[in-house]
Protein backbone atom coordinates (compact mmCIF):
# COMPACT_ATOMS: atom_id res chain seq x y z
CA UNK A 1 0.00 0.00 0.00
CA UNK A 2 1.81 3.08 -0.79
CA UNK A 3 1.48 5.90 1.63
CA UNK A 4 2.01 9.72 1.72
CA UNK A 5 5.15 10.88 3.95
CA UNK A 6 5.38 15.17 4.42
CA UNK A 7 9.01 15.53 4.86
CA UNK A 8 9.10 19.18 7.34
CA UNK A 9 12.67 20.12 5.24
CA UNK A 10 13.41 20.95 1.51
CA UNK A 11 15.47 17.59 1.10
CA UNK A 12 16.07 14.34 3.02
CA UNK A 13 19.48 12.45 2.73
CA UNK A 14 19.23 9.91 -0.31
CA UNK A 15 19.35 6.97 1.37
CA UNK A 16 16.09 7.34 3.18
CA UNK A 17 14.64 8.84 -0.07
CA UNK A 18 15.37 5.15 -1.73
CA UNK A 19 13.35 3.45 1.10
CA UNK A 20 10.61 5.26 1.00
CA UNK A 21 10.24 5.63 -2.80
CA UNK A 22 10.87 1.36 -2.69
CA UNK A 23 7.66 1.21 -0.82
CA UNK A 24 5.98 3.49 -3.19
CA UNK A 25 5.47 6.30 -0.68
CA UNK A 26 4.43 9.79 -2.14
CA UNK A 27 6.53 12.53 -0.35
CA UNK A 28 5.92 16.19 0.01
CA UNK A 29 8.96 18.53 0.98
CA UNK A 30 8.61 21.78 3.11
CA UNK A 31 10.11 24.42 0.68
CA UNK A 32 13.15 26.29 1.75
CA UNK A 33 12.61 28.55 4.38
CA UNK A 34 9.14 27.32 5.09
CA UNK A 35 7.44 28.46 8.43
CA UNK A 36 5.28 26.97 11.34
CA UNK A 37 2.23 28.07 9.06
CA UNK A 38 3.16 26.87 5.72
CA UNK A 39 3.51 22.99 7.95
CA UNK A 40 0.11 24.14 9.26
CA UNK A 41 -0.80 24.26 5.78
CA UNK A 42 0.35 21.15 4.09
CA UNK A 43 -0.62 19.32 6.78
CA UNK A 44 -4.31 20.43 6.44
CA UNK A 45 -4.37 20.13 2.97
CA UNK A 46 -2.76 16.71 2.86
CA UNK A 47 -4.07 13.05 2.96
CA UNK A 48 -0.71 12.66 4.68
CA UNK A 49 -0.13 9.51 6.68
CA UNK A 50 3.36 9.66 8.79
CA UNK A 51 5.76 13.17 9.13
CA UNK A 52 9.16 12.70 9.11
CA UNK A 53 10.15 15.76 11.37
CA UNK A 54 13.21 17.70 10.87
CA UNK A 55 13.90 21.65 12.34
CA UNK A 56 10.65 23.33 11.59
CA UNK A 57 7.78 23.35 14.02
CA UNK A 58 5.05 20.39 13.85
CA UNK A 59 2.28 22.34 16.17
CA UNK A 60 -0.68 21.05 18.12
CA UNK A 61 -2.50 23.20 15.21
CA UNK A 62 -1.14 20.99 12.71
CA UNK A 63 -1.28 17.45 14.35
CA UNK A 64 -4.99 18.32 14.57
CA UNK A 65 -5.95 19.29 11.24
CA UNK A 66 -5.01 16.17 9.76
CA UNK A 67 -7.10 13.25 10.41
CA UNK A 68 -5.08 10.72 8.57
CA UNK A 69 -2.14 11.49 10.05
CA UNK A 70 -0.48 7.75 12.29
CA UNK A 71 2.36 8.56 12.96
CA UNK A 72 5.51 10.90 13.08
CA UNK A 73 9.44 10.05 13.43
CA UNK A 74 12.21 12.58 14.22
CA UNK A 75 15.03 12.94 12.41
CA UNK A 76 17.12 12.50 15.31
CA UNK A 77 15.96 12.73 18.83
CA UNK A 78 15.12 16.00 19.95
CA UNK A 79 11.30 16.52 20.09
CA UNK A 80 11.56 19.72 21.26
CA UNK A 81 9.80 21.22 17.67
CA UNK A 82 7.08 18.88 18.36
CA UNK A 83 3.97 19.00 20.14
CA UNK A 84 4.25 15.18 21.48
CA UNK A 85 1.04 16.04 23.94
CA UNK A 86 -0.82 16.83 20.58
CA UNK A 87 0.56 13.48 19.18
CA UNK A 88 -0.74 11.64 22.59
CA UNK A 89 -3.62 13.07 22.58
CA UNK A 90 -4.92 11.30 19.37
CA UNK A 91 -2.92 8.62 20.23
CA UNK A 92 -0.11 9.34 17.46
CA UNK A 93 3.00 7.77 18.00
CA UNK A 94 6.37 9.66 18.30
CA UNK A 95 9.56 7.81 17.39
CA UNK A 96 13.31 8.66 17.52
CA UNK A 97 16.49 7.72 15.79
CA UNK A 98 18.44 6.95 18.39
CA UNK A 99 22.08 6.87 17.92
CA UNK A 100 21.80 7.66 14.41
CA UNK A 101 24.43 11.11 15.00
CA UNK A 102 26.03 9.89 18.41
CA UNK A 103 29.21 9.51 16.60
CA UNK A 104 29.08 12.72 15.05
CA UNK A 105 27.98 14.80 17.84
CA UNK A 106 30.76 13.57 20.13
CA UNK A 107 33.02 14.91 17.53
CA UNK A 108 32.00 18.37 17.74
CA UNK A 109 31.86 18.26 21.25
CA UNK A 110 35.39 16.91 21.27
CA UNK A 111 36.56 19.67 18.35
CA UNK A 112 34.39 22.72 20.47
CA UNK A 113 36.24 21.44 23.59
CA UNK A 114 40.03 21.78 22.32
CA UNK A 115 39.27 24.78 20.54
CA UNK A 116 37.74 26.47 23.28
CA UNK A 117 40.53 25.36 25.37
CA UNK A 118 43.32 26.70 23.16
CA UNK A 119 41.81 29.44 21.47
CA UNK A 120 41.49 27.78 17.99
CA UNK A 121 39.13 29.94 16.25
CA UNK A 122 40.52 33.47 17.65
CA UNK A 123 44.05 33.02 16.86
CA UNK A 124 42.32 31.39 13.55
CA UNK A 125 40.86 34.72 12.72
CA UNK A 126 43.41 36.93 14.19
CA UNK A 127 45.75 35.81 11.33
CA UNK A 128 43.42 36.26 8.73
CA UNK A 129 43.69 39.30 9.85
CA UNK A 130 47.33 39.64 9.71
CA UNK A 131 47.82 39.79 13.49
CA UNK A 132 50.25 37.76 14.72
CA UNK A 133 48.80 36.58 17.85
CA UNK A 134 50.08 33.63 19.81
CA UNK A 135 47.65 33.11 22.40
CA UNK A 136 49.78 31.41 25.18
CA UNK A 137 47.39 31.12 28.02
CA UNK A 138 45.57 27.51 26.71
CA UNK A 139 44.04 24.93 28.94
CA UNK A 140 45.60 21.90 28.52
CA UNK A 141 43.07 18.94 28.97
CA UNK A 142 45.29 16.14 30.37
CA UNK A 143 44.44 15.74 33.99
CA UNK A 144 41.35 17.76 34.02
CA UNK A 145 37.80 16.47 34.39
CA UNK A 146 35.77 16.12 32.31
CA UNK A 147 32.17 16.35 33.80
CA UNK A 148 29.24 14.73 31.55
CA UNK A 149 25.18 16.11 32.26
CA UNK A 150 23.30 12.81 30.32
CA UNK A 151 25.13 9.74 29.65
CA UNK A 152 23.55 7.91 26.79
CA UNK A 153 25.38 7.53 23.63
CA UNK A 154 26.67 10.54 22.83
CA UNK A 155 28.25 11.03 26.32
CA UNK A 156 29.81 7.69 25.91
CA UNK A 157 31.77 7.92 22.92
CA UNK A 158 32.99 11.87 23.60
CA UNK A 159 34.06 9.82 27.03
CA UNK A 160 36.10 7.41 25.08
CA UNK A 161 37.65 10.17 23.74
CA UNK A 162 38.87 12.29 26.55
CA UNK A 163 39.93 9.14 28.30
CA UNK A 164 42.51 8.77 25.78
CA UNK A 165 43.75 12.50 25.87
CA UNK A 166 44.50 11.80 29.80
CA UNK A 167 41.01 13.75 31.27
CA UNK A 168 39.37 12.22 34.25
CA UNK A 169 35.81 11.30 33.15
CA UNK A 170 32.50 12.12 35.93
CA UNK A 171 29.00 11.72 34.88
CA UNK A 172 25.31 12.22 36.32
CA UNK A 173 22.47 10.88 34.50
CA UNK A 174 19.75 10.03 37.14
CA UNK A 175 18.52 7.73 33.96
CA UNK A 176 21.47 5.47 34.88
CA UNK A 177 22.47 5.68 38.39
CA UNK A 178 25.59 5.16 39.43
CA UNK A 179 26.08 2.24 37.87
CA UNK A 180 28.48 3.64 34.92
CA UNK A 181 28.00 1.90 31.28
CA UNK A 182 31.49 2.46 30.61
CA UNK A 183 34.84 1.40 31.72
CA UNK A 184 36.83 4.51 33.61
CA UNK A 185 33.87 7.18 34.31
CA UNK A 186 32.92 7.49 37.78
CA UNK A 187 28.90 8.20 38.12
CA UNK A 188 27.67 10.36 40.78
CA UNK A 189 24.45 10.66 42.04
CA UNK A 190 23.63 14.49 41.87
CA UNK A 191 24.41 17.74 39.84
CA UNK A 192 25.48 19.60 42.98
CA UNK A 193 28.06 16.92 43.33
CA UNK A 194 29.20 16.65 39.92
CA UNK A 195 29.57 20.38 38.98
CA UNK A 196 32.17 21.36 41.79
CA UNK A 197 34.59 18.47 40.05
CA UNK A 198 33.97 19.85 36.38
CA UNK A 199 36.50 21.18 34.24
CA UNK A 200 35.05 21.06 31.30
CA UNK A 201 31.22 20.68 31.69
CA UNK A 202 29.57 19.19 28.36
CA UNK A 203 25.77 19.08 28.12
CA UNK A 204 24.04 16.17 26.82
CA UNK A 205 20.48 15.89 27.35
CA UNK A 206 17.13 16.42 26.00
CA UNK A 207 15.34 19.84 26.30
CA UNK A 208 12.17 19.20 28.81
CA UNK A 209 10.54 20.67 32.06
CA UNK A 210 13.39 19.37 34.04
CA UNK A 211 16.34 20.41 31.93
CA UNK A 212 15.72 24.14 30.67
CA UNK A 213 18.01 26.27 31.72
CA UNK A 214 19.68 23.43 34.56
CA UNK A 215 22.71 25.97 33.64
CA UNK A 216 22.07 28.86 35.27
CA UNK A 217 23.87 31.51 37.29
CA UNK A 218 23.60 29.39 40.65
CA UNK A 219 24.95 26.23 38.79
CA UNK A 220 27.26 28.11 36.94
CA UNK A 221 29.03 29.36 40.05
CA UNK A 222 29.65 26.10 41.58
CA UNK A 223 32.23 25.02 38.72
CA UNK A 224 35.52 25.79 39.52
CA UNK A 225 37.27 28.55 38.40
CA UNK A 226 38.20 29.09 34.56
CA UNK A 227 36.16 26.24 33.70
CA UNK A 228 34.95 25.35 29.95
CA UNK A 229 31.13 24.84 29.30
CA UNK A 230 30.30 23.00 25.94
CA UNK A 231 26.73 22.65 24.36
CA UNK A 232 25.59 20.05 21.66
CA UNK A 233 22.39 19.61 23.04
CA UNK A 234 19.70 22.34 23.03
CA UNK A 235 20.34 26.31 23.54
CA UNK A 236 17.70 26.01 26.15
CA UNK A 237 19.09 23.95 28.66
CA UNK A 238 21.89 26.98 29.18
CA UNK A 239 19.90 30.30 30.70
CA UNK A 240 22.27 32.29 28.16
CA UNK A 241 22.22 35.86 30.05
CA UNK A 242 23.68 34.02 33.08
CA UNK A 243 26.22 32.51 30.23
CA UNK A 244 27.34 35.40 28.59
CA UNK A 245 27.72 37.08 32.25
CA UNK A 246 30.24 34.49 33.61
CA UNK A 247 32.25 35.14 30.14
CA UNK A 248 32.48 38.42 30.32
CA UNK A 249 33.82 38.10 34.07
CA UNK A 250 36.31 35.65 33.19
CA UNK A 251 34.45 33.45 35.51
CA UNK A 252 34.45 30.61 32.84
CA UNK A 253 37.72 30.45 30.40
CA UNK A 254 35.43 29.40 27.45
CA UNK A 255 32.16 28.41 25.86
CA UNK A 256 31.53 26.10 22.96
CA UNK A 257 28.21 26.14 21.49
CA UNK A 258 26.98 24.12 18.79
CA UNK A 259 23.21 25.67 19.29
CA UNK A 260 22.03 28.78 21.32
CA UNK A 261 18.36 30.01 22.85
CA UNK A 262 17.90 31.66 19.68
CA UNK A 263 18.49 29.86 16.14
CA UNK A 264 19.36 31.32 13.55
CA UNK A 265 21.53 33.67 16.68
CA UNK A 266 20.09 37.14 17.04
CA UNK A 267 22.82 39.52 15.00
CA UNK A 268 22.52 41.38 18.52
CA UNK A 269 23.98 38.51 20.75
CA UNK A 270 26.60 39.40 22.85
CA UNK A 271 27.85 35.96 22.20
CA UNK A 272 29.08 36.76 19.15
CA UNK A 273 31.23 39.46 20.25
CA UNK A 274 33.08 37.23 22.93
CA UNK A 275 36.64 35.93 21.94
CA UNK A 276 36.45 33.32 24.15
CA UNK A 277 33.36 31.95 22.61
CA UNK A 278 33.26 29.33 20.03
CA UNK A 279 30.14 28.48 17.84
CA UNK A 280 28.87 26.51 15.05
CA UNK A 281 25.24 26.95 13.73
CA UNK A 282 23.89 23.62 15.34
CA UNK A 283 25.50 21.08 12.79
CA UNK A 284 26.73 18.73 15.61
CA UNK A 285 25.17 15.48 14.02
CA UNK A 286 24.50 17.52 10.11
CA UNK A 287 27.55 14.65 8.75
CA UNK A 288 26.95 12.93 5.66
CA UNK A 289 27.21 10.00 8.00
CA UNK A 290 24.70 11.24 10.56
CA UNK A 291 21.99 12.64 8.27
CA UNK A 292 21.99 9.30 6.40
CA UNK A 293 21.83 7.50 9.49
CA UNK A 294 18.74 9.31 10.55
CA UNK A 295 17.03 9.52 7.38
CA UNK A 296 17.00 5.75 7.00
CA UNK A 297 16.25 5.33 10.40
CA UNK A 298 13.45 8.31 10.40
CA UNK A 299 12.08 6.17 7.09
CA UNK A 300 12.14 3.02 8.65
CA UNK A 301 10.85 4.23 11.67
CA UNK A 302 7.17 5.24 9.80
CA UNK A 303 7.20 2.37 7.56
CA UNK A 304 8.03 -0.49 9.74
CA UNK A 305 5.04 1.10 12.42
CA UNK A 306 2.86 1.93 9.22
CA UNK A 307 3.20 -1.88 8.17
CA UNK A 308 2.38 -3.24 11.38
CA UNK A 309 5.91 -4.05 12.16
CA UNK A 310 6.83 -0.97 14.82
CA UNK A 311 10.02 0.03 16.21
CA UNK A 312 11.39 -0.92 19.56
CA UNK A 313 9.00 0.86 21.96
CA UNK A 314 12.18 2.12 23.55
CA UNK A 315 12.08 4.59 20.29
CA UNK A 316 9.03 6.00 21.24
CA UNK A 317 9.04 9.15 23.27
CA UNK A 318 5.10 8.89 24.10
CA UNK A 319 4.65 4.93 24.11
CA UNK A 320 1.38 4.74 26.09
CA UNK A 321 0.15 5.60 22.72
CA UNK A 322 1.26 2.25 20.79
CA UNK A 323 -1.27 0.37 22.15
CA UNK A 324 -4.12 2.73 20.82
CA UNK A 325 -2.01 3.48 17.64
CA UNK A 326 -2.06 -0.50 16.64
CA UNK A 327 -6.41 -0.50 17.21
CA UNK A 328 -6.50 2.69 15.43
CA UNK A 329 -4.20 1.04 12.35
CA UNK A 330 -7.03 -2.28 12.56
CA UNK A 331 -9.68 0.23 12.61
CA UNK A 332 -8.34 1.92 9.82
CA UNK A 333 -8.00 -1.46 8.04
CA UNK A 334 -4.10 0.40 6.63
CA UNK A 335 -1.81 -2.76 6.91
CA UNK A 336 -0.58 -4.41 3.61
Amino acid sequence: MSYTIFITAPSLHPEGVAILEEAGCRLIYLERGGEEAEVDRIMAGNPIDAVISRTATLSATAIASCPTLKVISKHGVGVSNIDVAAASERGIPVFVTPGANAQSVAEMALGLMLSAARRISWMDAELKSSNWSRAQDGIELSGKTLGLIGFGQIGQKLTRACLAIGMKVRAFDPGIGLASPAEGVEMVGSLEELLPLSNVLSLHVPLNAHTRAIINAETLSKLPDQAILINTARGEVVDEPALIAALQSGRLFAAGLDTTAQEPISPESPLLGLTNVVLTPHVGGSTPAALAGMAVGAAKNVLGFLSQNPPPATSCVNPETLSQADTHIESEGIAP
